[in-house]
């Protein structure tokens, strides 16, 4: 018999929610990601390699942004622009594409056991995938390496052939997991409550 804790942590990072977010992938070598799971596995967070300054920065200064605004519109609004205004010139002053440049917004199926998401082009089972996720509206970012486990073209549409991607988290921090899986239940929460509110 499964033990209680394992079964109830099961049913919570099975829960899915769909809705949009910044998103970036990309694929990874089986070498690379090999030695950040041994970074990893040795005590170093995934959040300590290279060109994830940046985002830190962006999404810390987002988040923040989220909460002064549901205080003070006015105030956040200026403070956005300002930010926006920084941002800018530090991009004109430095130059090159930053992964910030790099998030879109995607429909994405999460849960804390992976995700599925639509993509241009094809992938193979077993590719590793690095995922760049900001959940919206709180801005809270997640870091995280996945696995592919199917790619589905879908029926062909304006803007060309796309892909359904559906994945399983390989390599996530447990702190990022419990962010997925708090994200999911206020997502659910909220969708109940507005659709008490419309019946």
């Amino acid at each position: 018999m499964a033990d209680s804790n394992s079964v109830e942590s099961d049913r919570r990072q099975s829960v899915r929610v769909m809705g949009r977010n910044l998103f970036y992938f990309q694929p990874i070598t089986r070498e690379k990601f090999a030695a950040l799971q041994k970074d990893y596995e040795a005590g170093i967070p995934l959040y300590n390699h290279e060109g994830l300054a940046d985002i830190q920065m962006f999404i810390g200064a987002q988040s923040a942004l989220s909460r002064i605004r549901e205080r003070d519109a006015d105030l956040g609004d200026f403070l956005a622009h300002l930010d926006s205004k920084i941002n800018l010139i530090l991009k004109k002053a430095i130059g090159g594409k930053t992964i910030i440049d790099n998030l879109t917004l995607h429909d994405l199926d999460l849960s804390g056991k992976g995700l599925a998401f639509v993509a241009a082009r094809r992938m193979e089972v077993d590719d590793i995938l690095e995922f760049h996720i900001a959940l919206l509206p709180s801005y809270t970012y997640v870091y995280c390496f996945g696995r592919v486990l199917s790619c589905q073209e879908q029926p062909p549409q304006e803007g060309g052939i796309f892909f359904k991607v559906a994945a399983e988290f390989v390599l996530i921090m447990e702190d990022d997991q419990e962010k997925l899986i708090q994200h999911n239940f206020k997502q659910q929460s909220l969708a109940l409550r507005n659709r008490r509110l419309r019946g």
